[in-house]
């Protein structure tokens, strides 16, 4: 019998998946939702895009030459803010500091650390600051990403620990970068007026394992979507679901979510009717999720009024929401440009640059307890807008 760990090429790994969902797929009786789809490409124990052991995170893709034409890149998918550049966790951690004090905490969580460069850059600049923390928790579910990560936090090994699931209670400040764009979400379509879910299915066409299929459904988007056209969206159970979950167990403290997406007007335009589910291998994007299973990343923009409602149903209060390059330069990020090197002030530059990452990319606070003035929305805050 074939075992995740007996695989030893990005073909057979992605075989492997494809066969483990066709299994799902026929136990399910022919059909299963995106958003179990994007689960099983995403996490399957060994094979999921996230849970076998390929390069992710990476400035550079596999396979380029430099000018004397020697084969470089550390063959990654995507690159993070994190990795883009220090200056964004040393910004970050100003304002992670401020919500440690303001709740009386010592102990940062930090979901989906990726390569542990978001954890490192934080934990050096908060020393820098002499800002007590006791403890800083990653939670992942990446085996291969917690060996990475324990190479980079070396030196802050004696505060890192790595959980698999959050516990009953908890306090600290809870800090998620992409994370819930990674989240699973289900599909719906309006085709010729009728709204259905999309899902998977196998495909009869010869050389195609999987293909679209939809049912009907009673599900519908949050908001009306004017117009007779057809229409694709996504709905994001888990990930509101997630926020909940933090609202739940979380008794005091602070949270912080830094992602792509939009308020929900601007989710559910009318003229948004392609939706947003995207991939990513080797620093290109493409639309097909079905192609490739395991071998590259799948993700939807957040709907950040969604995850606001569901937050504020679990009890916790807004701190604020604004886009990326306020948050960052509210939290000193220009200050740091002015002593960086010019390679790190050209890379911060693609995190404020509204055609980059600056207003794409919003961030959303969020508190158990006593509200406090955060610094990251002290302008621009556009929580008007959700």
């Amino acid at each position: 019998m074939t075992t995740p760990t007996s695989l030893t090429t990005p073909s057979e790994l992605s075989v492997a998946l494809l066969a483990h969902i066709r299994q799902e797929i026929e136990h399910a009786g022919g059909w299963i939702g995106f958003d179990r789809f994007m689960d099983l490409a995403l996490y399957a124990p060994g094979l999921g895009y996230y849970a076998n052991g390929t390069t992710k995170f990476g400035a550079m893709p596999q396979g380029l030459r430099d000018g004397a034409g020697v084969l470089s890149g550390q063959g990654s998918d995507f690159v993070t803010a994190p990795e883009l550049t220090p200056l964004f966790g040393f910004s970050l951690a100003q304002q992670l500091a401020q919500a440690l004090q303001a709740t009386a905490t010592c102990e940062l969580w930090e979901f989906g650390a990726g390569t542990g460069a978001l954890a490192l850059q934080v934990l050096d600049a908060l020393a820098a600051m002499g800002q007590r923390v006791d403890r800083y928790t990653i939670v992942d579910l990446s085996p291969s990403l917690k060996a990475r990560q324990r190479v980079t936090l070396e030196q802050h090994l004696d505060k890192v620990r790595w959980v698999d699931a959050l516990p009953a209670q908890m306090q600290g400040v809870v800090l998620g970068n992409e994370v819930l764009d990674a989240m699973p979400v289900q599909l719906l379509a309006r085709v010729s007026g009728q709204w259905l879910e999309r899902g998977v299915a196998l495909s009869a066409q010869p050389h195609a394992a999987l293909a679209w299929a939809d049912r009907p459904t009673a599900q519908r988007p949050p908001l009306d979507i004017d117009g007779p056209h057809d229409y694709l969206t996504e709905v994001h159970a888990q990930g509101e679901a997630f926020v909940r979950t933090l609202g739940a167990r979380l008794t005091q403290g602070a949270v912080f979510l830094l992602d792509y997406g939009f308020p929900e007007s601007e989710y559910y335009h009318p003229q948004r009717h392609m939706g947003t589910v995207m991939c990513h291998r080797a620093h290109r994007a493409d639309d097909n999720p079905l192609l490739d299973v395991g071998l590259k990343d799948i993700t939807a923009h957040v709907n950040f009024t969604g995850v606001a409602v569901a937050a504020q149903d679990a009890g916790l209060e807004l701190l604020g929401y604004t886009n990326q390059a306020h948050f960052l330069i509210n939290c000193g990020l220009v200050q740091l440009l002015e002593n960086a090197p010019l390679a790190q002030r050209v890379a911060a530059q693609k995190l404020i640059m509204e055609h980059e990452m600056g207003e794409l990319f919003k961030v959303i606070g969020l508190v158990k307890g006593a509200p406090f003035e955060a610094m990251g929305f002290s302008r621009g805050d556009k929580t008007h807008r959700l």
